[in-house]
């Protein structure tokens, strides 16, 4: 690091990477690898252990420095719970293995849409690190090979677990399934709130949604089938 940087607080130093353009460490003290927010590297239990009990020395510290006393009951175990939700719930979809999804024949030659939808999001803004919360919906025309439904609940689990964007997540989800399945067509498309916009910021009414749709194969090009699609799973 440039030594005119060494005594600079954390907003000036953020600043001149920005403007000089400088990377952010891409390894760790202990030499692991960082990774995108909405990425996935599994992790041992160990691992996982070392990360919530450096995790909770962390948050010790962040209440120091936002003046929280930890004499105050509500608050003495506040950081423990807060490292082991950040790395067991809220973001497990970075550090545990992809679902094991279990692939049939299509031997009725289905050719019609198949959906699943009202399939709940849970996920976390890597913005502002605020709840995302929402509805999955997914349909597609199967080729050769088909999925329970239950299983995507477990492959939108899996993607939402994470610091995420949603448009991010709807290509992740799609990527996943174009892989797993070869469909003709795949739609996915999730509606959430998101709490960095009605918590804080513009403070916006609760009602306030987004929306994001993924179209691939015959529902990005077949608008009778598109609009079929969009229908049913606004029914």
């Amino acid at each position: 690091m440039n030594p005119r940087l060494i005594d600079l607080s954390d907003e000036e130093l953020e600043h001149q990477f920005q403007r000089q353009g400088l990377p952010y460490p891409r390894i760790d003290a202990s030499g692991k690898a960082l990774f995108d927010a909405n990425g996935n590297q599994p992790l041992t239990d160990a691992e996982r252990a070392d990360m919530i009990q450096r995790l909770e020395e962390q948050f010790g510290e962040i209440f120091k420095i936002l003046r929280i006393d930890r004499n105050d009951p509500n608050s003495t175990d506040t950081p423990f719970r807060l490292a082991r939700m950040y790395v067991n719930e809220l973001l497990d979809g970075r550090f545990s293995p992809a679902p094991r999804i279990t692939v049939f024949p299509n031997r009725r030659t289905v050719d019609e849409l198949v959906i699943s939808k009202g399939i709940k999001v849970m996920s976390m803004c890597s913005h502002h690190w605020q709840p995302i919360s929402g509805e999955c919906a997914i349909g597609y025309v199967p080729r050769d090979k088909v999925i329970g439904l239950s299983k995507f609940t477990r492959i939108v689990e899996w993607f939402s677990r994470r610091g995420q964007i949603q448009e991010e997540m709807g290509e992740q989800i799609a990527d996943f399934l174009i892989e797993l399945l070869d469909p003709i067509a795949l739609g996915v498309v999730i509606k959430s709130k998101h709490f960095c916009m009605i918590a804080r910021g513009v403070e916006a009414h609760e009602s306030s949604i987004m929306v994001t749709s993924v179209m691939r194969g015959e529902l990005a090009t077949n608008h009778v089938l598109r609009n079929e699609f969009l229908t049913l799973i606004s029914e």
